[in-house]
């Protein structure tokens, strides 16, 4: 659960190095510096959002780049909401199962563009209201263009690769074998079943998702055990229901609408990313108060997005 993002964030450097080395990282901030300012931003900033597409992990990472504490945390509460490719697995499940292939590639499109909207307005509000703090002034010295030396592009991927292993790996793969253990207990049972401590969690908070087209176990469970990784939501709507995932499709289509289903599409772009990426936070702030502010504000507009999605939904007759 730990090593699988190391490649993601050896190759995030080792890119990160040669566009730094290049100059052309400066280049790139100063072309999105107009827009970022939208966000309460400097251009720089952008870099870790587009990564935050590929995945929030070494995105938040990259976060560290950026000069001023401000930029840093606002960066660092705004990079989760570009959808990962983790979340890709419960897009394509949904939206083949509930939209017309003529018009999947459309729903896809809205779901990436969603979180660019929210990362849109959760930055406004928190620019007014938390970070309202003034702007520094965007001041970048322009490098000439200039071939990196691979000495040491491989020095600065190394480094930041090692830090994360073991400083971030640590707290990570704790966190990561409590989630295991709730699954797997009390002896015996199915692996994140209904019986296991897990699943009697799901049935607790279940009706918490009720608001938002989702209020049954199998899905409080998913949302749960997405928060190892994302693709970890499909297997668990298969484990609960003991179908393949050929046959999943059939199963879904019975328990979610096409409303409930994108307002569940809603709350796993909105919410937590992951255990990783949690603590990724934490490891880059240094600061278990911001972390927990960041966890709580991404679960709580997430609910407000699906719970706007699903009631709304409702009101114009969907």
């Amino acid at each position: 659960g730990v090593v699988v993002f190391l490649p993601n964030i050896i190759i995030m450097f080792f890119l990160l190095a040669i566009m730094e080395g290049s100059g052309y990282l400066a280049r790139v901030a100063v072309l999105m510096d107009r827009i970022m300012h939208a966000l309460g931003l400097h251009g720089k900033a952008f870099i870790p959002m587009i990564l935050g597409f590929g995945c929030s992990v070494p995105a938040i990472m990259a976060c560290r780049t950026l000069e001023t504490e401000r930029e840093r945390k606002l960066t660092m509460l705004l990079t989760p909401y570009m959808s990962c490719g983790a979340r890709m697995p419960v897009y394509l499940l949904l939206v083949g199962i509930f939209v017309a292939p003529e018009f999947q590639g459309i729903a896809m499109f809205a779901i990436y563009f969603l979180g660019i909207v929210v990362a849109l307005i959760v930055g406004f509000l928190l620019r007014k209201t938390i970070f309202r703090e003034g702007q520094t002034e965007f001041v970048l010295e322009m490098p000439p263009y200039r071939l990196p030396t691979i000495k040491g592009v491989l020095h600065h991927t190394w480094h930041n690769a090692k830090e994360f292993l073991v400083r971030a790996g640590t707290i990570i793969f704790a966190a990561c074998l409590v989630v295991w253990l709730l699954a797997s207990l009390p002896m015996g049972v199915e692996y994140g079943s209904a019986d296991s401590i897990l699943g009697m969690i799901g049935n607790a908070i279940a009706p918490f998702f009720a608001p938002l087209g989702f209020g049954f176990m199998e899905a409080a469970v998913a949302i749960i055990m997405g928060l190892l990784a994302k693709e970890v939501v499909v297997g668990t709507f298969g484990t609960l229901y003991g179908v393949g995932e050929e046959a999943l499709g059939d199963v879904l289509v019975n328990v979610f609408t096409p409303l409930s289903s994108f307002s569940f599409m809603a709350f796993v772009l909105l919410y937590i990313p992951c255990l990783a990426a949690l603590f990724t936070i934490k490891k880059e702030s240094h600061s278990w108060k911001f972390t927990l502010f960041a966890a709580v504000l991404m679960l709580a507009v997430a609910w407000i997005v699906s719970f706007l999605i699903y009631q709304g939904g409702l009101l114009l007759g969907f």
